[in-house]
């Protein structure tokens, strides 16, 4: 099944799922666990994985996203932007199975669909630090 093969088609459908449900955890302020409970079809368990992983380490993620900033802060980026970067940051420090190149292509990619035109320069900066402090320079 494709959706344990890292970079294929099933995980990046997760990572949007992930990203559509960790968008409205910050807009509603609601659980995951609130949000699934509502769901009529329940997402890929990857996608389940990921946003559950993302909301129980929030505050870490944070903190890490925040030590590779130059000039902003975390609370400043577009919430998409932000939720992107969680999400890449998480699969980074969490998933070492995954290779890097896949996961900053896979956050610049989704963030081509979904954000402005600098977010993927941006977050594969931030990104590509954050690997290269918690991946030991893979």
């Amino acid at each position: 099944m494709s959706d344990l093969i890292p970079g294929l088609g099933s995980r990046r459908e997760a990572r949007e799922e992930a990203l559509a449900m960790l968008y409205e955890a910050e807009q509603t302020g609601e659980s995951i666990a609130d949000s699934l409970s509502r769901r009529p079809i329940p997402p890929a368990d990857y996608a389940v994985d990921l946003a559950s992983g993302v909301e129980n380490s929030v505050n870490g993620l944070d903190s890490l996203i925040g030590a590779h900033l130059t000039g902003w802060t975390v609370s400043r980026m577009p919430v998409v932007d932000r939720v992107i970067a969680r999400i890449g940051a998480w699969e980074l420090s969490q998933r070492p199975e995954i290779p890097t190149g896949v996961v900053l292509s896979e956050a610049v990619e989704i963030a081509t669909q979904y954000c402005s035109e600098q977010s993927p320069r941006f977050l594969n900066g931030v990104l590509r630090s954050i690997a290269d402090e918690v991946r030991d320079g893979e």
